[in-house]
């Protein structure tokens, strides 16, 4: 326990859905600390009130340490990397270090038609088709980012920097996404997207959202 505050307790929404829950799930579990795990569903909490309850902001994840709250999962990240620096959530090199930041800042906000169009839904299986030019565009910039960082920083590991990393955690509910909707993957990419998925803590992440019911409508009407 540090500095006398109480175990790590991780908020989440449906594993199915929230793909903001995974990273910051991803996160902490990559710390190797002992936390604890609340779940608010979404469709039982339309109105927020639980997780306004948890947090101002009304969203999930939320980090709660003690008397501190921490929500939004890039500053959940942060704050983790600062509570267990061993569990290298950043690249030690500083070129790798601001690439990772690099890359999970722009995950975290952008990519809005690959969002709006694909959203996670990790128990189904779309066939693919066309989609969109600015989901084609979102895609091909995904599959850019992870060839670049991969042919810079990659070697001696299956992941962007070769060990696993923050950015990994960002880019986990993208590769579902990926498998969900049938997007062709080749290449370096399809290996990392390969990689994320066969990581045991997404494996455990995916099977846990395979029975956990609470459908959303909204969410699985995407095609």
């Amino acid at each position: 326990m540090l500095g006398g505050m109480r175990e790590l307790l991780l908020v989440i929404g449906n594993r199915n859905f929230s793909s903001w829950s995974l990273r910051a799930w991803l996160a902490i579990e990559q710390t190797g600390a002992p936390f604890e795990l609340e779940q608010i569903w979404f469709d039982e909490d339309e109105d927020r009130a639980r997780r306004l309850r948890r947090s101002p902001a009304g969203k999930v994840p939320i980090l709660l340490h003690g008397d501190l709250t921490v929500w939004d999962s890039l500053a959940i990240v942060e704050y983790l990397a600062e509570l267990f620096p061993e569990a290298g959530l950043w690249p030690v090199e500083r070129a790798a270090h601001a690439r990772a930041r690099s890359l999970c800042s722009e995950m975290h906000s952008g990519f809005f038609a690959l969002r709006e169009e694909l959203p996670m839904n990790c128990r189904a299986k779309k066939p693919a088709r066309d989609r969109s030019p600015a989901v084609a565009a979102d895609i091909a910039r995904v599959i850019a980012l992870w060839d670049e960082t991969r042919r810079e920083f990659g070697a001696g590991g299956d992941f962007l920097f070769g060990r696993r990393t923050a950015a990994d955690a960002f880019f986990a509910p993208v590769a579902s996404r990926f498998r969900t909707y049938s997007i062709p993957l080749d290449g370096a990419a399809g290996a990392y997207c390969q990689a994320i998925l066969s990581m045991p803590a997404m494996r455990a992440w995916l099977e846990a959202a395979q029975t956990e019911g609470h459908d959303v409508p909204a969410y699985g009407d995407k095609t």
